[in-house]
């Protein structure tokens, strides 16, 4: 499973990102290529610390739904809506966003000696390597959504 955690997959990721331009539209959904882009930085500010969220109740925290949702599952197009959390930070210049996003992720990556990862709004408790998964895989999603 390919994670954020692996330097390998963080470059390739990071690379399909630049290859974005910041007036790509989208192929499905509403959020511009920079609102993408912040969306994500806001999703890792929460990843870190940086940031909280409040718990969402529901199915998605049982433990087999999670599973199946995070990992099995192909996701919806434009048809979930995250935290509002995930949404606050309205885009500024594209590459210092960009170098925002990198920043943090980097960040993720590099806490390897922490272990209380806070829990993801929707999902509930997520391990350091859960995190890095579902952040491989959120991402990977929308950079598909602007055809990257």
């Amino acid at each position: 499973m390919r994670s954020v955690l692996d330097p390998e997959d963080r470059r390739e990721l990071m690379s399909r990102f630049r290859r974005l331009r910041p007036d790509t539209m989208p192929r499905w959904g509403r959020m511009s290529a920079p609102q993408m882009v912040s969306h994500l930085s806001d999703q890792m500010r929460h990843t870190v610390g940086d940031a909280t969220a409040a718990p969402r109740p529901g199915p998605l925290r049982w433990p087999i739904v999670k599973q199946a949702v995070l990992y099995l599952m192909p996701w919806p197009k434009g048809r979930v809506r995250g935290p509002r959390e995930a949404f606050l930070t309205e885009p500024g210049p594209w590459e210092a966003d960009l170098t925002t996003l990198e920043g943090l992720v980097e960040r993720f990556a590099a806490a390897a000696d922490r272990v209380d990862w806070p829990d993801h709004a929707i999902f509930g408790s997520m391990s350091r390597r859960a995190w890095g998964w579902f952040c491989h895989r959120h991402f990977d999603h929308h950079l598909r959504q602007f055809g990257q």
